[in-house]
């Protein structure tokens, strides 16, 4: 839905809203009129079933607002004398029209300065849990997302096992555009194992329509910082799709609401207006080497040869693990040879002179060898994981001139991030049934990628990661999980409440974030003694 629908709906719910609770509203003391005022309705009606006036707001923020509704239809039946469960029940599965009952029917006095606490602990525990609920929800969806790292892709910056907070309001927390979905969870719903939001199932619909009617646009709230090249970044997946998310169609993806495609962790190694180029699978930005901070190791993959005799040994494997920092994963192969899936510079020179090794070899592709698989999966562009580009990264407001050759490379943010209507005729360009030679970006653009550099689905696969996908920036690795120890000796100690930014050896803060908290736990056990004896 666009601005304006969402508009017309809130006036058309409004009005609703006017028409079942005006009476009601008079039987409280207040105007009629009131009833029908968009947000001051909604002020005065807290003030009725006696509620703070900030629940206003969070009547307004899509997804806590659905938890909000349900609870107001609830208390404004009660400030009316309907307390029973049979009323409750109504108000809920009415989905609040159960008030033009009240209004309209029912003979009901207004309840002035009801008690608003619950009357039987089974009441304070599900007040306790609702409100436990809004504010997770409120914390997860604009300030602070927990999120869990599923691949070695930043492996040595970040580990599989690494659980992240990041932060929403770095750069902006992003409204949510799917309204109707549970809260707290992503696409989908754990153990149900069923879609979180409101969508379309059918096949043929979910090739082109809004799969949810109720989609808000694209809203952020403005940030304090920009992405700055080098730093890791969680976005959604771009190329995720309904039916698959490795099945990357380059013209089309099957639709899937943008907030809700899948979360990915990568390192932003380039950032709009810049020009990116991969070379021997270093990245080059504006002609220049890409220079990573401390923090980052570069990894890509070697065969290894080793002297005769010298075959595959776990224990040789398990040595140059710790001793190479080489990420697990090595095997071997009946010919005297190791396969390294991710090692650094500094670990392979270190390994080469390794007594059981002759030699070994970087598995870096060849020049002007192209790789389908590789953005923009275009013949025209001979281009594979070590040599790539250049490419222009599209920042917002610049123009570029467009045409036969480079539109490959800008189809899809054209047609698909900035929705527009493209076709080629011949050797000319239509946008937007326009004949065009030139086009104005709408976003900003990031290119993201893995440091595992032979072990990363990532932008090469896919192009662009536009603003509207960012999610947030990692800021803490709050716990890390190592899946291949055993019990205590599954938690990386070391790594616990670490910052995931910043140089040097990552230090831990958990004594301090252990402290504070018995701290913040003994002032809130103190607080509720005082209260008590009050």
């Amino acid at each position: 839905m666009t601005l304006t629908q969402w508009l017309i709906f809130i006036i058309v719910i409004q009005i609703i809203h006017g028409l079942g609770t005006w009476k009601l509203y008079i039987k409280a003391g207040r105007k009629a009129w009131e009833a029908f005022v968009p947000v001051y309705n909604a002020i005065v009606l807290m003030k009725i079933i006696n509620r703070s006036p900030w629940w206003t707001i969070l009547l307004f923020l899509p997804i806590i607002n659905l938890i909000m509704f349900p609870v107001v239809w609830v208390e404004t039946a009660r400030s009316f004398g309907k307390n029973k469960p049979l009323d409750t029940f109504l108000a809920i599965v009415t989905l609040g029209f159960y008030n033009f009952y009240l209004n309209y029917i029912a003979e009901v006095n207004y309840v002035e300065n009801r008690s608003i606490h619950p009357k039987s602990s089974s009441g304070e525990w599900v007040s306790s849990i609702l409100f436990a609920i809004v504010a997770a929800t409120l914390v997860h969806t604009y300030f602070i997302q927990p999120f869990v790292i599923p691949s070695s892709s930043l492996e040595k910056s970040l580990l599989t096992g690494d659980f992240l907070f990041v932060s929403k309001f770095h750069y902006g927390a992003r409204i949510p555009m799917t309204t109707v979905a549970a809260p707290m969870v992503h696409d989908t719903i754990p153990v149900l194992k069923k879609k979180s939001y409101l969508f379309n199932d059918n096949f043929e619909k979910r090739k082109t329509a809004l799969i949810n009617k109720l989609q808000l646009p694209y809203l952020r709230i403005p940030g304090f910082e920009k992405i700055d090249r080098n730093e890791i970044v969680v976005f959604n997946q771009p190329a995720d799709t309904l039916l698959d998310m490795n099945d990357f169609h380059p013209d089309r993806n099957y639709y899937k609401p943008i907030d809700k495609k899948t979360n990915l962790v990568k390192r932003c190694v380039g950032v709009a207006g810049d020009t990116l180029e991969v070379r021997d699978g270093y990245v080059y930005i504006n002609g220049k080497k890409n220079e990573l901070p401390d923090r980052a190791h570069l990894q890509f993959s070697y065969d290894v040869e080793l002297k005769p005799g010298k075959g595959f040994d776990r224990n040789i494997v398990e040595y140059l693990i710790s001793r190479y920092d080489i990420t697990d994963g090595i095997y071997g192969t009946t010919d005297n040879k190791i396969i390294v899936p991710a090692a650094s510079d500094n670990a392979a020179n270190q390994f080469k002179n390794h007594p059981s090794v002759s030699g070994l070899v970087k598995n870096i592709e060849v020049k002007g060898e192209r790789d389908s698989s590789i953005f923009p999966h275009d013949a025209r562009y001979s281009w594979n994981r070590d040599f790539f580009g250049p490419l222009y990264i599209p920042e917002e407001g610049k123009t570029i001139a467009i045409n036969i050759d480079n539109l490959p490379l800008y189809k899809r943010v054209i047609l698909e991030y900035e929705k527009n209507e493209l076709r080629v005729e011949g050797n000319q360009i239509y946008i937007n049934n326009q004949l065009a030679t030139t086009y104005t970006f709408k976003q900003n653009y990031y290119w993201m990628m893995g440091d595992n550099r032979h072990n990363s689905i990532d932008a090469r696969a896919w192009g662009f990661v536009p603003f509207d996908h960012v999610v947030g920036k990692p800021v803490f690795v709050w716990m890390s999980w190592d899946s291949n120890k055993k019990g205590f000796n599954k938690i990386r100690t070391d790594r616990v409440f670490t910052t995931v930014h910043g140089s040097g050896k990552p230090v831990s803060y958990f004594i301090y974030v252990f402290v504070l908290f018995w701290i913040g736990y003994g002032l809130y056990k103190w607080r509720q003694k005082k209260k008590s004896k009050a």
